[in-house]
């Protein structure tokens, strides 16, 4: 059974040595845990379509010379402090939402409102404070990138209940998980075209692959809960879904940088990143759910690669 002593102060989920338990004093670990600062995997994970979208941008924008390095870079930090300052403000509200749904999982129910560690005032305080950031964030780029990152919110606020009336909660997930990859794109040309909606598309499906991976870590309790996912809804099956999802994934992928233009060695690193994708359907074991996080947790490589990609074939252009 997945248990804590009720004083560790910790969450069943999370590395005892990550740098939130080596650094901040005690009392701000539970706003840590709200935020996941102690789970990077999931602001890097919101954060790669958004340096996709960026790199994918520049490979575009060198065709009629109009690309500025020092804008690029300028977005790739903007993205950064964003990723991590709205994926806090999201888990914190998904917790605030979620707080009698955690507190009957196994796997939740340490978190910091369940366990009674942290007020819903204090949440609702903290998750505000965070949002701010981004804020200030989504402020620096042009008009029509605001009014983008704005109209994203839609979906984040949605998503903490897809869970109740849909098998498809990952689906909501993707759509607000995968808004930076129009966001990079329209924060260099002020507009959007057919390569970043691709993109955003391959992002989506990417997302509901690697959250099922994730989701089975939870399928049972859910269905005591009546939690409804991916997971649940595939059932015994889920690599023909995985297939599915991570080749539609790869050929979106695909199509977007052909699009914009991108050079040969984005489409290496894409065969690469395929390479991982296939790795996780093969050795897949939904009934080992240390394996699942892991599996999950390995998204993130795949992410770093494709930017990599991405930045490489525009860096060979620009010298």
């Amino acid at each position: 059974m997945n248990t804590l002593p009720s004083d560790s102060g910790r969450v069943f989920d999370a590395p005892s040595t990550n740098w939130v338990y080596r650094i901040l004093p005690r009392a701000l670990w539970p706003y840590a845990q709200l935020a996941r600062w102690d789970r990077p995997i999931g602001w890097q994970l919101l954060m790669w379509p958004c340096f996709w979208s960026v790199a994918l941008a520049a490979n575009a924008a060198m065709l009629p010379g109009t690309v500025a390095v020092g804008r690029l870079f300028w977005h790739l930090v903007l993205f950064l402090i964003g990723s991590i300052a709205m994926r806090g403000a999201g888990c914190t509200y998904n917790d605030i939402v979620d707080e009698t749904i955690d507190g009957a999982v196994a796997r939740t129910r340490s978190r910091p409102l369940p366990s009674g560690r942290v007020s819903r005032r204090n949440a609702k305080i903290f998750m505000a404070l965070q949002a701010l950031v981004g804020l200030v964030v989504l402020l620096q780029f042009n008009a029509f990138a605001i009014v983008l990152g704005i109209l994203s919110l839609g979906f984040v606020a949605i998503y903490p209940f897809a869970k109740r009336f849909t098998d498809w909660p990952q689906f909501f997930l993707g759509m607000a998980f995968s808004w930076g990859a129009v966001m990079g794109w329209a924060a260099e040309f002020g507009q959007l075209s057919a390569a970043p909606v691709v993109l955003y598309l391959a992002a989506i499906a990417w997302t509901i692959g690697y959250d099922t991976i994730y989701a089975y870590q939870d399928r049972e309790d859910d269905a005591l809960v009546g939690v409804r996912s991916t997971a649940r809804r595939f059932g015994e099956r889920p690599k023909p879904w995985l297939v599915a999802l991570y080749g539609l994934t790869v050929v979106l992928l695909a199509l977007s940088f052909a699009l914009a233009g991108a050079g040969a060695l984005a489409y290496l690193a894409l065969a690469a990143a395929a390479v991982m994708l296939v790795y996780q359907i093969l050795v897949l074991d939904i009934h080992d759910a240390g394996q699942c996080l892991t599996l999950f947790r390995f998204n993130g490589m795949v992410g770093l690669i494709i930017f990599a990609g991405l930045m490489a074939a525009f860096l060979v252009r620009l010298i």
